[in-house]
């Protein structure tokens, strides 16, 4: 039987108040970590100098080769809203219910967020950056000692001593005076979310990076990107075409090479603006003296299309949309396990575990993700998942619904309230670019029905069939 989202919701809750599960990790030596959770906005999986070598992001590598990076990580729904509310709570977008236009994310959820856990812990919590969650008063000043965000646009703007300085800076520096003022004999967790590499979508200039990096990149020629033909734009269903605000803001950005290029680059540059706040960051945690016992996350809130498919966005569920770098260095862990690239599933829901299993605290029986400690250990994980449920349910008329699973060979989605249902089916390995969909492909029957299957299956466990927010907002 289905369960609507709120009785689904209702009952998760009740598991929390029932009991806890016990975090995997064995805690080695008797301080407790520091945490240091680092967001990227709109930065896909491949746009790091390890994976992508045109990249340069010489703190993000550094992170991935001392640490372990996930090859195959990837948020259950593409936006940031969404996503960021499933990073807080280890739940999917079907099951906290929130991002863009819904009622604020729910007090209920506050409590079992990652922040107000580690709080509760003894942690100094702190936000600096992007926040992206819309939530009821006093919600931030229950998970966070330390609450401090920016609007998104300007990048460049007056900072507190009157120059002018990009958003990453200055988020940079919030960061460096939370670290200086925190106690030393007292454990921190450190939420640091940049709006970058996002464009400034009211801005014609759209990617606008620091004015440092201005000859960055200059010399790099930019390969083309896959299906970005026309011909493979014009195939598409018409509700993936002209309507799509994937293509308008193809329009904004990549619509003739020299565009193409520009932006291309500024988004590059922007990473990599990214990269250099990071390092200040890291280095300030060495001058403390916090570097050996802090753990360190980096993760993006969605991936993103650079022209790829005739797109500018995110929102599908394709791979470059739901797709999105990962990496975690504990400094304490054995050199046995740095460097490693461990290719299993992992999601934005297992980050709030994974950080409550380093700070040895009971994860809730109620949170969907799983703790990530036994893999950055080096050890094999039990009962790992083999497919993951993906998602966008924000109602807005130019980003279709969508639900589906991503399986280890296949990927299914179906556009539920298309008439009739649209669906998709990619066999990734003979198909990494999903480029030919294989849905209506009579060889493909038995496969087509078995994804239909767990689409239903998993859809019945996170909350049942879909039902609009009795508020919408604007």
């Amino acid at each position: 039987m289905n369960l609507p989202v709120n009785r689904h919701l209702y009952l998760l809750l009740v598991l929390v108040i029932a009991g806890c599960s016990t975090p995997e990790q064995d805690m080695t030596g008797d301080e407790t970590p520091n945490l240091l959770f680092i967001i990227t906005d709109d930065q896909r999986f491949d746009m790091m100098g390890v994976v992508n070598p045109m990249l340069q992001t010489p703190n993000m590598d550094r992170l991935a080769t001392d640490g372990v990076r996930f090859e195959h990580a990837f948020v259950t729904t593409p936006i940031c809203a969404a996503s960021r509310a499933s990073l807080l709570t280890g739940l999917v977008e079907r099951t906290h219910q929130f991002t863009f236009g819904t009622p604020p994310f729910k007090n209920e959820l506050v409590g079992v967020s990652y922040p107000t856990l580690l709080r509760e812990a003894g942690y100094r919590t702190g936000m600096v950056g992007k926040f992206g969650v819309r939530t009821e008063p006093g919600a931030t000043d229950r998970m966070f000692d330390v609450f401090e965000t920016f609007a998104a646009a300007p990048y460049i703007r007056e900072a507190e001593d009157g120059t002018m300085r990009h958003l990453t800076d200055i988020t940079t520096d919030r960061a460096i005076e939370f670290l200086r003022s925190s106690d030393p004999e007292a454990p921190f967790a450190l939420t640091l979310s940049f709006n970058a590499p996002h464009a400034d979508d009211g801005d014609d200039r759209q990617f606008i990076w620091p004015e440092a990096l201005d000859s960055l990149y200059a010399d790099v020629d930019l390969p083309t990107p896959p299906l970005s033909d026309p011909a493979f734009f014009e195939a598409l269903p018409e509700f993936q075409k002209e309507e799509s605000l994937n293509r308008v803001r193809w329009y904004w950005r990549f619509d003739t090479p020299e565009k193409a290029e520009h932006m291309t680059k500024g988004h590059l540059r922007m990473i990599s603006g990214v990269d250099a706040g990071i390092g200040r960051v890291l280095d300030e945690l060495e001058s403390l003296g916090l570097t050996d016992n802090t753990v360190v996350i980096l993760m993006g809130d969605n991936g993103y299309f650079l022209g790829e498919r005739g797109y500018a966005g995110k929102w599908t569920p394709h791979e470059l949309s739901i797709r999105v770098p990962l990496v975690v260095f504990d400094p304490r862990t054995d050199s046995r396990a740095r460097g490693l690239n461990p290719s299993m599933p992992v999601l934005n829901i297992d980050v709030a575990p994974t950080l409550l299993d380093l700070a040895g605290i009971d994860i809730p029986t109620s949170m969907q993700g799983k703790s990530l400690v036994s893999i950055v250990d080096g050890r094999s994980p039990r009962d790992w998942r083999t497919d993951f449920f993906v998602e966008h349910l924000f109602n807005h008329p130019q980003i279709p619904k969508h639900e589906g699973v991503r399986g280890e060979r296949y990927k299914y989605a179906r556009y539920f309230e298309q008439q009739p249902v649209f669906e998709e089916l990619y066999d990734l390995r003979n198909d990494p670019q999903e480029a030919r969909n294989l849905a209506e492909n009579p060889a493909y029957g038995d496969v087509l029905t078995e994804m239909r299957r767990r689409t239903d299956e998993l859809q019945t466990e996170y909350g049942g069939p879909y039902v609009a927010p009795t508020e919408q907002l604007p």
